[in-house]
Order: structure tokens, then C-alpha cells, then sequence
């Protein structure tokens, strides 16, 4: 079968999308491909086109579950079957999913780029009948990206034991990001493959204004159809959704300070059109496939070009007329001011949490790799007398530099630690309510010899089926111990979470890697800037702009977006690609109308777009 037969039969097109076939084409050869793809630019169709062609299954990386699990089911639906492991699984539950990959008929296994690193993942991977490597948002591997995730740097490792082709995919990387992407995921020679960057239907509007609510409900008024809000902090969501339904528009808010049954809900009412407008920060819409979404309104000035050209992005996938619109003042820009300084604390500050957050946990020197710790920031700030927010953005740094992981909203593994001494357990051991707790307790202390010295996680269903009771059994057992004030019983939850990754270190012996917190400071500054220009230059077409910020000169104006409109651009494009046969003396006869609102110097902004390629020449006379 061709790619086109593939395409056809298992999802029912008839042709790629711009770029799709050079990149499917290029995995085939066996070729590593790096693509970039504007988001809603059809970028699963490109590894996963090639996987079915292929004998094996395809791993797929990505760090965004809600992606994997709509594209699991999305290929479950057209009759192909995929598998995902990611953080919210029991050991279990990843043992059984990749003993079905090796040796079942999957054909794609989705992993979380936290589960690379694991000994179960590494040890399965020579089995694995593996016929490509998919890295989706790509952009996360490199350290000069704006969304840097250490995990995926595992990747590269992989390759030791895997010698397969790679399709690495993302929506957002410049040039020098593009080339760091390549080299650490081990391409054997670059090849970087992009389409262009413009979204002919989605019109870029910035407005400077005071008053962004009521510009809000402007939009929400006279644009029809779904949209989302995106705001910055989790705690003006709830209010501006609040707002929105106070006006009439239907409206909720979303943040991942929820928890994930309410969010779940909430996306899925969104996405169904029973919530019209979705207020939210960035935690929401990453592998949301939803194409009807008519606008994206940014309430605040992003960090970046990249971050906004993504979320901007979601907006219009079915290639109808939508709007991506930010609004912003001047106070936005000194907020980001503000926020460079606090996401760059000093080094010693940071040293400083590192050595505050075994002293708050109570772990000692040359101890503690590998604990898992649940963690509160709220309370960790108070207690030490700390700004979270610098709490927040130290913690993140010791992660880039890879001494913790810090996951926000993972699912944790109930904890038990054995209060008593082994020399006590015969003497509790009549006392004990039920015979069974001895059992539980026996198997606990084999498996775990470090449960007497502190907390340690419990895999559940494993240890239920040791002790031969049902998984609800074995938590009633656990919780009538802890009430024998046997153990310390923390059942499973949803929280933040840090892991450490090494013992703990003497002051002066943390490495936070000056060289490259200066990078990352001056990047930091680099993208800032690129944002505050674009909201803030009015003169140059607002879609030029964006794909000239990845790499993509002499774009055409896009006649939709503000600044075309102001100055009359569109009203040129509209003429001319509604009246075929059209002549300069018609143009001009027609522009002497200052109803239709053509720009004064008319003829030179014609002989641009021509010469640009955006309008065919005009019959002369």
C-alpha cells in the first residue's frame, strides 16, 4: 500500500496536507526528520501514516496525557490498536501495557516522557518489536526552548539500544532551536522539514486598551461559536468566567489547580458545546482537538512568541474564518518586567530552597535519592517565610539542572511507613484486630526494607494480590493498622509532587550550572521582547510578524489581520479576488469610494501584494 492508500482507507482523505507527504516520505527512507507543523497543521497524520506501513508499533513521546488518551481512542475508533503508559498508572497497570506491546498487535505505544527513564520502560525496550521514534512538541528537549522539560532528554539514550528512525514533530522552533533539537536527539544527518507558518484564516487582531472586559464581552458577542480565554494566574480564571455568565455567555473556568475529575468534566462539556467559552490558563488546550473554535482571547501579554503562536493556534482548525485576539496595556508590560526578575532568582536563593526543602522533609546528608515527596507549596513558603512565587521558579531551576522533579497534579502512590520496631511486631502481632494485617505487614517489610526509615510508596495491586484481598480489602487493612498506630498510612491522592534525584548534597556543592542560568536569563529577555514588539508595532502585517519570528521571510500581508485592515489591505484583497477580469481603471474607479475604505496609496499597496505573490498582476489597459 502508498501512504495515500494508508491515508484513504484508515482515515478517509484523499490527499495530504502541505508537507504531510515529504515528511511520511522521509521516515520511510529511514531518514531522522524533524518537522515543523503550525499547530492544527494534521501533525499525527505524519508518524502515524508511516507506523502503519511498517511492521511493529511506533513509540510516541509526549507530555501531554489528554492528548494521548483522545488520540488512543482516536485510533482505537478506526480499528488500530494503541496502548499509553504515563504518570497516572500503577506499576501494574505499565507492566501489563508493555508486556501487551511486545507481544501483542500494537501498533502504537504513547509514553510520558517521565516513564523514559524507568528500569521497567528500559528493560522492556529490546523486546519491543520498535519501528519508529515519535517526539511530539519536540521544542521540549532543548534547553533554549520555552517549554525545556528534562525527562526528554532521555530520549537520546534510548537511541543506544534503538536503532530506528526518528519523526520529531513541533508546532514552535526557531532556527537555533530547530538545529539543538536535532543534536540531542542524535539525528545521524539534519533534516528539517517545515510548511509555512501562515494560517490563511485566522485573523490576528492586538488592541491596546484599558478596559479589557469590556472588550471581552465585545468579542464574546460578536464572534459566534466556541472560544477560550487564556489568562495568567489560576485565580482571575473564576472571576472572568464569573463575569462572562453574567452577561449571558455560557461560561466556566479551568486551571490545574482543579482536580482532574472536575477538569475532565469540564473539557468535556466544552468540547460537546454545552460550555461555550472556556476561561483558563495555559494548562488547558494542549492535544485538545477541537476544530470549531471561532476565537482565542489572551487577557494578558504572554512570555513569548512561541507560547502564543501555540495557543493562538488552537483557534479555526477547520480552516473557517476565526480570530486570535490580544488585548494588553501598559500594565502588562510591566508585569512581565516583574516576572523576569522573580523567575530568575539568584543562585544562592536557590542553593538556599534545595537545602530548605531536605531540612522541611527532614532528610539528612548523603540520603534521600529517590523520595518521592509530596509537596504544598503554600505551606513550604509559610513555614520558611518565603514569596511562593520565588519558591516556584527555584524549585523549576533545580529541576532544569536535574537535581529534583517537580510535578504538579500527579497522581501519587499510597505511602506507609512502620512506626514500631521489628522486636515489637511479635508482641502487637495477637493484639492485631484482623490476622491478615500480619500478612500485609510481612510483605510490606520484604518488599520495602526502607520502610522503618521513612515513608515509601506501596504498589497497591501488587501487594493485594501477595496477600490474596482485593485492592479495597488491602486499603481497609492499611487503615486499620495506622489505627493500631502501627504504621503511617498515606493513601493514594492527587498532588504535587517532587522526586529527588540524588542525595542530598552540602551547601557549596550543588551544582546550578552559572553559565547556563545566564543563557536562560538572556533568552528569557530575548523572547519577552519579541512579544512586547509584536502587540506593540502597528505597521507591519501581524501574520508577517509571527512566521518572520520563526524563520520564514518576505511573507505577504495577510489582509485579516488589524494592521492590514487599517491600512486598507483587505479592502484591496477583497476586490480583486471578487471580481476576476478586474482592471487597473476598475481599481481605480472603484477606490474613489471612500465608503469602501481603500488606502490612500492604493496603487503601491497593490503592486506589494503582487509582487509578494499574494494577488495576481492586474490587466493592464
Amino acid at each position: 500500500m502508498t501512504p495515500s492508500d494508508v491515508l484513504k482507507e484508515y482515515w478517509g482523505y484523499d490527499s495530504f496536507r502541505p508537507m504531510q507527504k515529504d515528511i511520511i516520505d522521509a521516515a520511510l527512507e529511514g531518514r531522522d526528520v524533524l518537522a515543523l507543523l503550525p499547530t492544527g497543521g494534521g501533525k499525527s497524520v505524519c508518524f502515524q501514516v508511516p507506523g502503519m506501513m511498517r511492521e511493529g508499533l511506533s513509540i510516541v513521546v509526549t507530555p501531554l496525557i489528554a492528548l494521548m488518551k483522545d488520540q488512543v481512542q482516536n485510533l482505537s475508533d478506526r480499528g488500530i490498536r494503541a496502548l499509553s503508559i504515563h504518570s497516572g498508572m500503577s506499576r501494574r497497570e505499565v507492566e501489563l501495557a508493555l508486556n501487551n506491546a511486545a507481544y501483542g498487535d500494537c501498533k502504537f505505544l504513547y509514553v510520558s516522557p517521565e516513564r523514559l527513564g524507568t528500569g521497567m520502560f528500559k528493560s522492556y525496550l529490546e523486546v519491543l518489536p520498535v519501528n519508529f521514534i515519535v517526539i511530539d512538541e519536540a521544542h521540549c528537549i532543548s534547553q533554549w526552548g520555552y517549554d525545556f522539560r528534562p525527562d526528554y532528554l532521555e530520549i537520546g539514550a534510548i537511541r543506544d539500544v534503538l536503532d530506528v528512525p526518528v519523526i520529531a514533530l513541533t508546532a514552535t522552533a526557531t532556527e537555533a532551536v530547530a538545529a539543538d533539537i536535532m543534536e540531542k536527539l542524535r539525528f545521524r544527518e539534519p533534516l528539517l522539514l517545515k510548511s509555512g507558518f501562515e494560517r490563511a484564516n485566522l485573523s490576528y487582531i492586538v488592541r491596546k486598551v484599558e478596559s479589557k472586559l469590556e472588550q471581552l464581552r465585545s468579542i464574546c458577542n460578536g464572534v459566534e461559536g466556541s472560544g477560550i480565554v487564556y489568562m495568567r494566574h489560576r485565580n482571575r480564571c473564576e472571576e472572568i468566567a464569573s463575569f462572562l455568565s453574567s452577561t449571558g455567555v455560557s461560561a466556566s473556568f479551568y486551571h490545574a489547580g482543579l482536580d482532574s475529575r472536575t477538569r475532565g468534566e469540564r473539557q468535556a462539556r466544552w468540547k460537546s458545546g454545552e460550555i461555550r467559552v472556556m476561561v483558563c490558563t495555559n494548562a488547558f488546550g494542549m492535544g485538545i482537538d477541537k476544530p470549531d473554535v471561532r476565537f482565542v482571547v489572551h487577557m494578558d501579554l504572554p512570555d513569548s512568541i512561541e507560547a502564543y503562536f501555540q495557543e493562538a493556534g488552537r483557534a479555526g482548525r477547520d480552516e473557517k474564518r476565526s480570530y486570535a485576539v490580544l488585548l494588553w496595556n501598559d500594565n502588562d508590560r510591566r508585569r512581565l518586567l516583574q516576572i523576569e526578575k522573580t523567575s530568575f532568582p539568584p543562585l544562592d536563593y536557590i542553593e538556599d530552597i534545595y537545602d530548605k526543602l531536605h531540612v522541611f522533609y527532614r532528610i539528612p546528608y548523603d540520603q534521600g535519592m529517590g523520595r518521592q515527596l509530596k509537596f504544598d507549596l503554600a505551606e513550604f513558603a509559610g513555614h520558611f517565610s518565603l514569596d511562593r512565587a520565588g519558591v516556584s521558579y527555584a524549585l523549576k531551576y533545580l529541576e532544569r539542572t536535574s537535581h529534583i522533579v517537580f510535578e504538579e497534579d500527579m497522581e501519587i502512590c499510597t505511602e506507609v511507613k512502620v512506626t514500631v520496631d521489628r522486636a515489637m511486631l511479635d508482641e502487637l502481632a495477637p493484639s492485631l484486630p484482623d490476622r491478615r494485617m500480619l500478612v500485609v505487614l510481612e510483605n510490606i517489610m520484604r518488599s520495602y526494607p526502607a520502610v522503618f526509615s521513612y515513608l515509601v510508596p506501596i504498589d497497591e495491586p501488587l501487594q493485594a494480590e501477595k496477600c490474596s484481598v482485593t485492592v479495597s480489602q488491602y486499603r481497609q487493612l492499611l487503615y486499620g493498622l495506622s489505627l493500631e498506630h502501627v504504621i503511617n498510612y498515606v493513601p493514594a491522592d492527587r498532588s504535587t509532587v517532587i522526586i529527588l534525584r540524588h542525595d542530598r548534597l552540602q551547601r557549596g556543592n550543588v551544582d546550578l550550572q552559572p553559565g547556563l542560568f545566564r543563557h536562560l536569563k538572556e533568552s528569557w529577555h530575548t523572547r519577552s521582547e519579541a512579544m512586547y514588539s509584536y502587540a506593540s508595532t502597528d505597521e507591519v502585517c501581524r501574520s508577517a510578524q509571527l512566521v518572520a519570528y520563526f524563520g520564514q521571510r518576505n511573507a505577504a500581508p495577510c489582509g485579516e489581520c488589524d494592521v492590514c485592515r487599517s491600512d486598507g489591505t483587505a479592502a484591496v484583497i477583497r476586490y480583486v479576488e471578487t471580481h476576476p477580469g478586474y482592471s487597473l481603471e476598475e481599481i481605480a474607479s472603484f477606490a474613489a469610494n471612500p465608503a469602501v475604505g481603500f488606502p490612500k496609496d492604493w496603487a503601491e499597496t497593490l503592486r506589494v501584494l503582487v509582487d509578494s505573490g499574494r494577488l495576481d498582476a492586474p490587466r493592464v489597459i
